[in-house]
C-alpha cells in the first residue's frame, strides 16, 4: 500500500542522499543556464544604475533648468516671448546650431559638421570637457573655436591650427572631448564645433532659408517651480510653434530611451537562457533514464509516484538556486565591463554599482525557468512501474498523450509570452516575438529530426565501417542530435544574422556607387550662388546630374482644420506631427526616374490662377492621414498658400539623389525664397577632396555630402552597433557550447559502454576516436547547417521586402563559420571523450560499475 502523506524532512532527506553521489552531474544541468541568467542580470544591473545616474546628472544632460527651442527662425513675437522669459531667469544662453562645411587649413581637408554658436555661460550644469580644461571658457571670448576630437583625429589637427567656418579664419582653441546630452555615437555621425554667437554673422552662414536651429536655455533660482510655470505657458508655446525641455522632461525621454534599449538586450539574454534551459531539460532526460532502476526499486519498496517525482524535483530545484546564484554572481562581475561596451551609447558617466533588485531578479528567473524546463522530463518518473526493476528496457513508458506534459508546454509558453511582455510594449509584438521563439524552436526540431530520418532512411551502407559508424550515432539511443541542432543552430543563426544585417545595411547605400550614380550632394546653395557652381562644377568635368530648388515650408490647415482645432477634437484623423514639422519641397513640371504615380493626375503647371494640385508620397500621405482631394494652407515664409492634393506617389528613397515627400507643380512658389541642391559624381577620393577644397574655399556657406564619407560614418556606426550585438549574441553562442560540453559529459556515461563494447571486439583507439571525431562533426555541420540557413532565408525576406535591395551574402564568410562551428563541435566532443579513448575497457567498466 502506497503511503501518499507528503513528508517533506524525509523527501529532502532522500534528494539529499541521492544527489552525493550525482553532484557532478547535477551541477552540469544547471550549467548551461548560468550565462543566460549572467547576461540578463547584468543588464538588468546596468538598466538600475542608468536609472539612478539619470536621476542624479539629469541637469547636466540638459544643462539648463529650461530648453525652449525652434527650427526656424523666431519673428518678433516669439522673440519677445523668449525675452520675457529671460527676465524671470538669472542666467541665458543661446544657441544657433546648423550643419555646415569646415576647411582645415593646414591639410586642406573639409568635412560637413554641427557648427554651435554659443553666446552667455551655458551649460549651467555639468560642463563642456576639453582639453586644455581652460579652452572651455577661453574660446568665448575670442576668435576661437572648440573641435570635436574626431575631428581632430581624422585630419591630424592641432591645438593652435585654423580651420575656415564660411568667410572667417578661426583658431582652434582646444579638443572638444564631451558636451551635454553629447555621446560617441552622435559625434560620429555630426562632429560639433563650437564657436562664439558674435562671430556668426561676419561668417555669413546664417542667411534667408538657412536651416537653422534655435536653442534659448534658462537658469532660474532654486526653488523656481519649472515644471507648473511651463505648463502654465504651454498655449503660448504653441502659439510661437515653440517646443520645450525641462530637466524633469529630459530625464523621462533619456530613460525611456534606454529602458527601450535594456528591454532589448534583455530580450537577447532571454533568448542564451533558453537555450541553456533546453540543455537543462535534455540533460534531466538523460538522467532520469538513468534513475529508472532506482526508482522502480523505490517504488517496489512502497515509494508512492507522487513522491518519487518530488524527490528529483527537490534536487532540480535546489541545483536550479545553486546555479541561478552562480549566474547572478557571473552577472554582477560583468556588469563591472559593461560601460566600456555601452560607452559610445551613453550621454552621462555611468557609476556601477551592485544592483541587489537586479540580482533577485536573477535568482527567482533562475528557479523559475529551471522548474519549467525540468518538469518535462520529471513527469515521466509518475509513470515508472515497480516491474522495471525485471525488464531489460531503461525506458519511460509513453508519455505523448500525458495531460500535464501539454500543461507543462503551456506554462511554458505562457512564462515566456509574460516575460517578452514586461520587455515589449504592446501585445501584438509580444505574441510576435513568443511566436518565432516557438517557430524557431519548431523548425531546428524538425530538421533534426528529418536528419534522423534521412539517415536511416538513406543510410550509406557502402561507405567504410568508421563512416558508418560515426554517421549512425546520430539517431541511437541517447543521442545528441535534437539538443545540439537546437542550441548551436540557434546561436549560429544570430551570429549570421548580424553579418547578414550589416552587408544588407552597407550594401544598400553601396548601390549608389555603380555605373553613373550620383555619389555627391551639394546643398544650401543661394539662388545667387546656383549658375557660378553649376559652371564650376561643369568646368571641373563632373556631370550635373541634377539641379533642384527647395522651399520651406509648414502645413497650416488640413480641409480648413488648423493644428489647435486638430488637437483639440479627438474624433479628426489628422496627424499631429503633419502640423509642426517644417516641410522642404520643391516645384517641377515632370516625374524623375524614381518617382511612380500610383493615385490620382500628375500636375506639371498650374493654369492661371487655379489652385495648385500637389503630389504626395504615399508614405508622408499615409502617416498623416491626407488622400486626394484633401484641401490644404501652406505657410510658405510667411505667405498663405492653397493646395489640393491631386496625386500620391510612390518613391524609391534607395538611390542618393533629390526625393520629396511633398512636390508643386510649376507657377506657384516658383518666386519663393529658396535654396537649391546639386547632385554630381566625382571618379574617385582624390578628385572628391579637390573639388571640395574648391567649394568650400569659393562658396563656404555651401555644405557637401559624400558618399564616400557616408559609407565611412556607416560602416563605423554599425560596427559600434555590431560590437553591442555581437557582445549579447556572444551568451548564446557560448551557452550553445556549454549546452554541447554538458550533452557530451552526460552522454559520455552511455557512450561509455558502446566505446568499452568496440574496444572489446577488437576495435583500436584510433577507430574509436574517428567514429567519435566523425559524430561530432555531422553534428556540428548539421547545426551549423540549419542556423546559417533559417539567417539566409530570414534575410533575404528582409532585404526583398523591407530594405528593397538584393541580398548578396559574402559566402566566403558564410563558409568560413559553417566550418569554425563544425570544427569546434569536434573538438569539444573529442576533448571531453577522451577518457574513454585513453584506458583499457576494464579499468573504464570498474571506474562506472
Amino acid at each position: 500500500m502506497e503511503n501518499n502523506t507528503i513528508n517533506f524532512p524525509w523527501l529532502l532527506k532522500m534528494a539529499w542522499r541521492d544527489s552525493r553521489k550525482n553532484k557532478a552531474r547535477l551541477f552540469l544541468f544547471i550549467s548551461s543556464m548560468v550565462l543566460g541568467i549572467a547576461a540578463l542580470v547584468a543588464i538588468y544591473a546596468i538598466g538600475d544604475n542608468l536609472t539612478q545616474d539619470i536621476d542624479r546628472q539629469a541637469a547636466t544632460l540638459i544643462g539648463a533648468d529650461l530648453d525652449v527651442r525652434t527650427n526656424k527662425s523666431p519673428d518678433a513675437a516669439a522673440r519677445k516671448f523668449t525675452d520675457s522669459l529671460k527676465k524671470q531667469a538669472v542666467s541665458y544662453s543661446e544657441e544657433q546650431s546648423f550643419p555646415s562645411m569646415i576647411l582645415f587649413i593646414k591639410g586642406g581637408g573639409t568635412r560637413l559638421v554641427q557648427i554651435r554658436a554659443l553666446s552667455g555661460d551655458f551649460p549651467f550644469y555639468g560642463e563642456i570637457e576639453t582639453t586644455p580644461q581652460t579652452a572651455a571658457k577661453s574660446f568665448r571670448g575670442q576668435q576661437d573655436v572648440l573641435v570635436d576630437k574626431t575631428l581632430m583625429l581624422q585630419y591630424k589637427a592641432s591645438v593652435g591650427d585654423s580651420v575656415q567656418i564660411g568667410k572667417v579664419n578661426f583658431r582652434i582653441a582646444g579638443i572638444l572631448n564631451q558636451a551635454p546630452g553629447q555621446t560617441g555615437f552622435s559625434s560620429t555621425i555630426a562632429p560639433s564645433v563650437f564657436m562664439p554667437m558674435k562671430y556668426l554673422k561676419a561668417t555669413n552662414l546664417a542667411q534667408k532659408g538657412s536651416r537653422i536651429n534655435y536653442n534659448f536655455y534658462y537658469k532660474f533660482q532654486q526653488g523656481h517651480d519649472v515644471e507648473k510655470m511651463v505648463t502654465q505657458l504651454t498655449p503660448a508655446f504653441e502659439k510661437h510653434d515653440l517646443d520645450q525641455d525641462t530637466i524633469k522632461s529630459k530625464k523621462e525621454s533619456t530613460g525611456k530611451s534606454f529602458s527601450d534599449v535594456t528591454k532589448f538586450l534583455s530580450l537577447v539574454g532571454f533568448i542564451a537562457l533558453l537555450l541553456g534551459c533546453i540543455g537543462v531539460a535534455s540533460a534531466v532526460h538523460i538522467y532520469v533514464k538513468e534513475k529508472m532502476q532506482s526508482i522502480a526499486i523505490l517504488r517496489c519498496m512502497g515509494l508512492s509516484s507522487r513522491h518519487a517525482f518530488l524527490i528529483f524535483l527537490i534536487q532540480i530545484t535546489a541545483i536550479g538556486f545553486i546555479g541561478a546564484v552562480a549566474g547572478a554572481i557571473l552577472g554582477s562581475i560583468i556588469q563591472q565591463v559593461l560601460p566600456a561596451v555601452f560607452k559610445d551609447f551613453l550621454p552621462l558617466e555611468l557609476q556601477v554599482t551592485i544592483s541587489w533588485k537586479a540580482i533577485l531578479q536573477g535568482i527567482l528567473l533562475g528557479v523559475i525557468i529551471s522548474i519549467l524546463f525540468s518538469l518535462l522530463p520529471l513527469i515521466s518518473i509518475r509513470k515508472v512501474s515497480p516491474l522495471n526493476t525485471i525488464r531489460v528496457s531503461d525506458q519511460p513508458e509513453e508519455t505523448g498523450n500525458d495531460p500535464w506534459r501539454w500543461f507543462v508546454y503551456l506554462l511554458i509558453f505562457g512564462f515566456i509570452t509574460c516575460f517578452a511582455r514586461l520587455q515589449l510594449d504592446r501585445w501584438r509584438d509580444t505574441l510576435v516575438f513568443s511566436a518565432s521563439i516557438v517557430i524557431g524552436f519548431i523548425v531546428l526540431y524538425a530538421v533534426a529530426a528529418l536528419s534522423i530520418w534521412l539517415i536511416r532512411r538513406f543510410f550509406p551502407s557502402s561507405w567504410s565501417y568508421i563512416w558508418r559508424q560515426g554517421l549512425s550515432n546520430l539517431y541511437r539511443p541517447n543521442n545528441q542530435t535534437t539538443i545540439l541542432v537546437l542550441s548551436i543552430g540557434l546561436g549560429t543563426a544570430f551570429i549570421c544574422t548580424l553579418f547578414f544585417v550589416q552587408s544588407i545595411l552597407l550594401d544598400r547605400i553601396t548601390l549608389s556607387t555603380s555605373e553613373n550614380q550620383p555619389n555627391m550632394v551639394i546643398f544650401d546653395i543661394q539662388s545667387k550662388q546656383r549658375e557660378a557652381l553649376t559652371a564650376l562644377t561643369k568646368a571641373e568635368g563632373l556631370p550635373l546630374i541634377q539641379e533642384v530648388p527647395i522651399v520651406t515650408m509648414r502645413l497650416q490647415e488640413i480641409n480648413g482644420v488648423n493644428a489647435v482645432e486638430n488637437k483639440n477634437d479627438s474624433t479628426r484623423k489628422y496627424s499631429n506631427r503633419a502640423y509642426n514639422r517644417e516641410l522642404r519641397v520643391t516645384f517641377r513640371d515632370s516625374l524623375t526616374s524614381t518617382e511612380s504615380l500610383i493615385e490620382g493626375k500628375w500636375q506639371g503647371q498650374v493654369q492661371g490662377q487655379d489652385t495648385a494640385r500637389i503630389s504626395l508620397e504615399q508614405g508622408y500621405a499615409r502617416s498623416s492621414h491626407l488622400s486626394i482631394g484633401d484641401r490644404l494652407l501652406f505657410n510658405v515664409q510667411g505667405v498663405m498658400v492653397p493646395a489640393i492634393v491631386g496625386s500620391i506617389r510612390e518613391v524609391d528613397w534607395n538611390r542618393v539623389q533629390t526625393n520629396f515627400r511633398l512636390v508643386f507643380p510649376k507657377g506657384v512658389i516658383d518666386d519663393a525664397p529658396q535654396f537649391h541642391v546639386l547632385v554630381t559624381r566625382v571618379p574617385d577620393a582624390a578628385a572628391s577632396a579637390a573639388f571640395q577644397q574648391k567649394v568650400v574655399s569659393k562658396y563656404p556657406n555651401v555644405s557637401i555630402i559624400d558618399l564616400a564619407l557616408i559609407l565611412t560614418v556607416l560602416d563605423e556606426i554599425l560596427n559600434k552597433i555590431g560590437f553591442v550585438i555581437r557582445f549579447m549574441a556572444a551568451f548564446s553562442i557560448i551557452t550553445g557550447l556549454i549546452v554541447l560540453i554538458s550533452s557530451v559529459l552526460i552522454s559520455k556515461y552511455q557512450r561509455m559502454q558502446e566505446s568499452v563494447l568496440l574496444r572489446t571486439i577488437g576495435a583500436s583507439s584510433v577507430q574509436v576516436f574517428m567514429i567519435t571525431a566523425l559524430e561530432y562533426f555531422f553534428l556540428g555541420a548539421i547545426a551549423a547547417f540549419t542556423g546559417i540557413m533559417l539567417a539566409l532565408i530570414g534575410n533575404w525576406a528582409l532585404a526583398r521586402f523591407s530594405f528593397e535591395v538584393p541580398f548578396s551574402p559574402d559566402w566566403l564568410t558564410v563558409l568560413g563559420i559553417f566550418f569554425s562551428i563544425s570544427l569546434l563541435t569536434t573538438i569539444i566532443g573529442v576533448l571531453n571523450s577522451r577518457s574513454a579513448l585513453n584506458r583499457p575497457p576494464l579499468e573504464i567498466l570498474r571506474r562506472n560499475a
